[in-house]
C-alpha cells in the first residue's frame, strides 16, 4: 500500500518550524555584524572626511580660538582706533576673542617684525599702516619686506593728514608758522607718532615746499605725540584727521592747513595747503589688515570678506567718517598694488628730504 506524504501543519510545533527558526537566529546575528560593520564604515569615513576638508579648505573651520591683531603703536591712536573698531566687530560675528596687542616703536617696526616671525595660520595679524610703505625706504637694515613677508589681506581706511598746533601758538596761520621757521631755523620742531610715518614725512614735505628748517621728534605713537603738541612742548604736527579732529572741534588743537586735495567737512573751515600756496601736498595716513607671508588663502578669504562686510556697516562707516576718515574695504590684490605705489611714491620723497630712521 502506498503511503502518503505527510507535510506538518501550520501551528505544530514540527522540526521545520524549529529548524525555521534555527535558521532566523543564524542568519540574524550575521546580517545584524553586516549592518554594523557598514555603520561603523560610514562613521569612519565621515571622521576621516571632517579632518580631510578641514585640510582642503582651512578656512571652514577658522577661527578656532583666539586672535590677535598687532599694532605698532601706542594706544589711543589712529591705528589702534581703527584696530579696535575691527577686533570688536570681527569678535561678535565669530564668536572667538579678538585681541588688539599694542607693540611700539622704531616706527612700528617692533610690531611688525613680530607678526612678519609669527606662524602664517591667521592667528597673529598685523594692522599696518603707511610706515610699512615708507620704513622701505626710511631704515637701511630692515627686519623684514613688506612684500615679502607679509600676505595683504584688506586696506581698512584712509584719514588725511591735518597740521595742528597748540591753541597758544604764536602763529595763527600756515604764512605766519613759515615766517617763524625762517626767522629761526631748526629751533622750531614738529612732531610724529614715528620715524617713517606720514606724520613725519609730511613735515619732511613742508621743509621742502616751504624752504624751512624744522626739527623731527618721533614719539611711539599718535596718543603721545599729540599730547606734546597739544601741550605746547613741540611747535607742531601733522596728525591724521582720525586722531586730531575731536581734539580740534573740542578747542585742544589748532588747525592751519589739510593735506589733502580738498577741505573736510568735519572741519569746513580749515583750507587745505594748496589753498595756501603749497600744492601737490596731499598725505594721506592709511591702515589695512595683513597677516604673514604663507597663511593660506581660504583664510585670507574669510578675512577679507568679513573685514569688508564690516567697513559696510553704517554705525562703522559712521564712527570713521565722524572723524574725518573714509573706510575702504580692498580686496588683498587691490591692497597689494596700492601698497606697492605707495612703496615707490614715498621713496621719492625720503630721497629729496634726505630722511632717515637709522
Amino acid at each position: 500500500m502506498r503511503q502518503s506524504k505527510r507535510f506538518p501543519m501550520q501551528g505544530t510545533d514540527s522540526c521545520c518550524d524549529d529548524n525555521a527558526g534555527s535558521t532566523l537566529d543564524s542568519g540574524q546575528p550575521a546580517r545584524r555584524a553586516r549592518r554594523g560593520a557598514v555603520v561603523g564604515l560610514v562613521a569612519l569615513l565621515v571622521a576621516w572626511s571632517a579632518p580631510a576638508a578641514a585640510q582642503g579648505d582651512p578656512g571652514a573651520a577658522y577661527p578656532a580660538r583666539p586672535i590677535r591683531i598687532v599694532v605698532g603703536y601706542a594706544p589711543g591712536g589712529a591705528t589702534d582706533l581703527a584696530a579696535r573698531l575691527i577686533a570688536q566687530k570681527l569678535q561678535e560675528a565669530w564668536g572667538q576673542p579678538v585681541v588688539v596687542e599694542n607693540k611700539p616703536g622704531a616706527g612700528s617696526n617692533i610690531g611688525s617684525e613680530q607678526v612678519a616671525r609669527a606662524a602664517p595660520d591667521g592667528y597673529t595679524l598685523l594692522m599696518g599702516t603707511i610706515a610699512n610703505a615708507t620704513n622701505m625706504s626710511m631704515y637701511r637694515n630692515l627686519n623684514y619686506d613688506t612684500l615679502r613677508d607679509f600676505v595683504p589681506v584688506s586696506q581698512v581706511m584712509s584719514a588725511p593728514s591735518v597740521l595742528v598746533v597748540a591753541p597758544a601758538a604764536p602763529f595763527g596761520d600756515l604764512a605766519a608758522l613759515i615766517a617763524a621757521a625762517k626767522a629761526r631755523p631748526g629751533t622750531l620742531t614738529f612732531a610724529s607718532s614715528g620715524a617713517g610715518g606720514s606724520p613725519h614725512l609730511a613735515g619732511e614735505l613742508l621743509k621742502l615746499r616751504a624752504g624751512i628748517d624744522i626739527t623731527h621728534v618721533p614719539y611711539k605713537g599718535a596718543a603721545p605725540a599729540l599730547t606734546d603738541v597739544v601741550s605746547g612742548v613741540v611747535s607742531m604736527g601733522f596728525m591724521t584727521a582720525l586722531s586730531a579732529v575731536p581734539h580740534m572741534q573740542s578747542g585742544r588743537l589748532r588747525p592751519i592747513a589739510v593735506a589733502a586735495e580738498r577741505r573736510l567737512q568735519q572741519i569746513p573751515s580749515v583750507p587745505t595747503m594748496a589753498e595756501l600756496g603749497l600744492k601737490d601736498f596731499e598725505v594721506s595716513s592709511w591702515s589695512g589688515l595683513f597677516a604673514p607671508a604663507r597663511t593660506p588663502p581660504e583664510i585670507v578669504a574669510r578675512l577679507q570678506r568679513e573685514v569688508s562686510r564690516i567697513l559696510s556697516l553704517p554705525d562703522v562707516r559712521e564712527k570713521f567718517a565722524a572723524q574725518g576718515a573714509e573706510p575702504v574695504g580692498s580686496s588683498p590684490e587691490q591692497f597689494r598694488a596700492y601698497v606697492r605705489a605707495e612703496i615707490d611714491k614715498w621713496a621719492q620723497v625720503v630721497r629729496a628730504s634726505g630722511a632717515r630712521a637709522d
